[in-house]
């Protein structure tokens, strides 16, 4: 069947498939801060076996509202979609920190920024400790 421009291509990247639903999780283990290394690459295996990995690594460059309407809120859903896997991939304490972000490739970006630097385990605790921290 022809795509008569009103619907968005099926076989697109932004398309999700019938099975791909906002409560899915990818991984096996959530990133908790510390293993952000391997958490990653799962995350990078599972994003890429679903056809999203474009949406988290930044290489899938969304439609714009202006001239294609209907792509670009097909490509929007789909994103929305990614963001709910990254998130249900994370510890409760990690998810409050990104959750203001648009899309999948902001959050991965602010991900790497924080967990990819030699002692960002470390301190991450180290904050994490703080916030918990209550006055008797």
């Amino acid at each position: 069947m022809a795509n008569d421009g009103k619907e968005p291509n099926s076989n697109s990247s932004y398309s999700p498939h019938h099975s791909d639903h906002p409560r899915m999780v990818l991984v096996s283990k959530s990133l908790n801060g510390e293993n952000f290394s391997t958490w990653r690459k799962a995350m990078v295996i599972s994003s890429n076996g679903k056809s999203k990995l474009g949406f988290v690594d930044g290489t899938f460059k969304a439609p714009s509202t202006e001239d294609n309407p209907e792509e670009y809120v097909a490509c929007k859903k789909c994103n929305d979609i990614v963001l709910s896997w990254i998130f249900n991939s994370f510890s409760h304490d990690i998810v409050d920190s990104v959750i203001f972000y648009d899309t999948a490739h902001e959050v991965w970006e602010d991900l790497q920024n924080c967990f990819s630097q030699s002692h960002a385990p470390q301190i991450f605790q180290i904050e994490r400790d703080i916030a918990c921290l209550t006055q008797d």
